[in-house]
């Protein structure tokens, strides 16, 4: 259970998720425009769906290696 907590605290998705979350919260609150506050919600998504499939490929190469 603490690895898993430990892995993910060091996750670069977890974090995105983190402010992801964040900005869709306060975001009109701080005064930054629907459009702009969307653009940045799908940025994040962008990156969290681009570092898993980097990571899924990167463990794709290394099972077949060890096989």
């Amino acid at each position: 259970m603490n690895n898993k907590l430990i892995t993910v605290l060091k996750s670069r998705k977890f974090w995105a998720a983190v402010i992801g979350v964040a900005v869709a919260i306060v975001g009109e609150r701080a005064g930054i425009d629907a459009e702009q506050l969307t653009a940045g919600i799908i940025i994040i998504v962008t990156y969290i769906l681009g570092t898993a499939l980097e990571d899924g490929l990167s463990n794709n190469r290394k099972s077949q290696y060890d096989r």
